[in-house]
């Protein structure tokens, strides 16, 4: 026997979401009930969740506040990480 449910997510991720099932052949409420199969297989959820740690947090933080750096090519680089 099969229940309905209702859930909130975010428009645009649902979009995304949705298209890429698409490409797969599958409904997003096969893809929930892939999800909902998983869970219960795993006693848990199918993946990692992890809270970052400080130092993943700090570089986040640095890469959303637009501090990158651009190589020309992956020579300079390496030669940028080895120093």
């Amino acid at each position: 026997m099969k229940t309905q449910t209702t859930i909130r997510v975010e428009e645009t991720n649902y979009h995304k979401a949705k298209e890429i099932l698409d490409q797969m052949g599958l409904s997003y409420s096969q893809a929930i009930g892939v999800f909902n199969s998983m869970v219960v297989m795993n006693k848990g959820l199918p993946f990692e969740v992890k809270i970052p740690t400080k130092r993943l947090q700090k570089t986040i933080k640095s890469l959303n506040d637009g501090n990158t750096v651009e190589y020309a090519s992956v020579e300079e680089m390496m030669k940028d990480l080895k120093a």
